[in-house]
């Protein structure tokens, strides 16, 4: 592309969305003249690029711990961001709802951009419960589809940077052995339950992968995406569900306003039944720095050890 043509590309672009709403900082925003410079949308992503890139790659993280990407509205410096690295990861699925419109614009400017959407498998794609016609996009929760995730941007980098090949392909095989053991790892504590303690109870709608893959009974007060609300008969519904199946433990989200589940434990209580508030689950984002939880790994550790200690 002609470099005046890009940079006035470039220019209207930012322009536009420096109009349509701002949002948090990038979490990261250094680059790196010697390094291949990523930046990926979620944390989840940031995460597992850095795994594969390795020593290679320098990554910027666009949402940072606890923010929901659903709702995310990109500013202008988070297109200035992208428009700058070599290579942008991000999760597809409408999983980044707001920013569709800026990944064709980005992949019509010679960068590498990597849509895990685009190199998964769709039979193993649950539909979205509210519309049969679009997927889920929480994969991250099944750890096997995590595994192809890694497998898609590992591809991407070595297509972006051929030298790198070699090296990144070391960095998946010794991750896929990590994730193989963060998997038994799961599956081993959700053995400590029974299959009638196996229902789990969040705030939105995002644990559905998980529960296919580790024999849980899901239930979400809001939709999918955290841009749907719950009203007064969902709360109403969930909470004669709670009571009939004496519900131990219900869960808050990281990245979803406790208010919805907490008006779901009031809703309970009013039908006389007590249920617990069990724990906080990480689900659109990693753990920050000092949660112990800030990597893809201990994330889904934590998330299971959080479930099966408060419905056991």
């Amino acid at each position: 592309m002609n470099k005046k043509i890009s940079a006035l590309l470039s220019t209207a672009l930012s322009l536009a969305l420096l109009f349509a709403g701002c949002s948090a900082p990038a979490a990261n925003t250094d680059f790196s003249e010697d390094k291949i410079n990523i930046v990926a949308t979620t944390t989840m992503l940031a995460d597992l690029s850095a795994v594969i890139g390795g020593e290679r790659v320098n990554v910027n993280g666009l949402m940072g711990p606890g923010i929901d990407p659903h709702l995310y509205q990109a500013s202008a410096g988070d297109v200035s961001l992208m428009q700058k690295s070599d290579v942008v990861v991000y999760n597809g699925l409408h999983l980044e709802g707001k920013m569709g419109e800026i990944f064709e614009n980005l992949s019509g400017q010679g960068l590498t951009v990597i849509c895990i959407e685009d190199g998964m498998d769709e039979t193993q794609l649950l539909a979205s419960e509210d519309d049969s016609s679009v997927h889920d996009p929480h994969i991250w929760f099944d750890v096997s589809l995590w595994k192809n995730a890694a497998k898609i941007v590992t591809d991407g980098l070595s297509k972006a940077d051929p030298e790198g090949k070699t090296e990144y392909q070391e960095n998946l095989s010794s991750y896929l052995k990590e994730l193989d053991e963060a998997d038994t790892y799961i599956r081993n504590r959700a053995a400590e339950l029974t299959q009638e303690q196996r229902i789990l109870v969040t705030a939105h709608d995002a644990f559905q992968y998980f529960g296919e893959a580790y024999g849980f009974e899901v239930r979400g007060l809001q939709g999918i995406s955290t841009d749907s609300e719950a009203g007064t008969a969902d709360v109403s519904g969930l909470a004669n569900f709670i009571v009939e199946r004496q519900i131990k433990a219900i869960f808050v989200e990281s990245s979803v306003p406790p208010k919805t589940i907490e008006a779901l434990q009031a809703a309970v209580k009013s039908k006389g039944f007590d249920v617990a508030i069990g724990g906080e689950l990480y689900s659109d984002s990693l753990g920050d720095v000092n949660s112990g939880a800030s990597t893809y790994i201990l994330t889904v550790k934590a998330n299971i050890d959080t479930i099966v200690d408060a419905l056991k």
